[in-house]
C-alpha cells in the first residue's frame, strides 16, 4: 500500500471550497484513495461528506493512501495539492 503524510496547506483546512478541490482532485485521480488525520480512521477520499467530516485544520498532518496500482503518481500528485494548498490539481509533480 502506497502512502503520504503531509501536512493541509490550505490556512482553513479541508473545510467547503479546499474540500471541494480535494475531492475532485481524488476522484480525478481514478483509483481508490483513502484520507485520514495521523491518528484516525481513513474515509473515501472521492467523498465531500467522508473529507468535510474529518474536520481536519490548517497545518494538520493527514495521510493519504492507497493499494491500487499506479498510486504513487496519483498520491504525489494529491499530496502536493493539499500541501501546497493549490486551487487545482497539479498536471505533473
Amino acid at each position: 500500500m502506497a502512502e503520504r503524510r503531509v501536512n493541509v496547506g490550505w490556512a482553513e483546512g479541508l473545510h467547503a471550497r479546499p474540500a471541494s478541490i480535494f475531492v475532485r482532485a481524488a476522484t480525478a485521480a481514478g483509483i481508490p484513495v483513502t484520507i485520514a488525520k495521523a491518528d484516525g480512521n481513513p474515509v473515501n477520499a472521492a467523498s465531500m461528506l467522508a473529507v468535510l467530516g474529518l474536520g481536519a485544520q490548517g497545518g494538520e498532518e493527514i495521510v493519504l493512501a492507497s493499494a491500487a496500482e499506479g498510486a504513487d503518481v496519483a498520491l504525489d500528485r494529491l499530496a502536493k495539492l493539499v500541501s501546497e494548498g493549490l486551487e487545482e490539481l497539479p498536471e505533473t509533480v
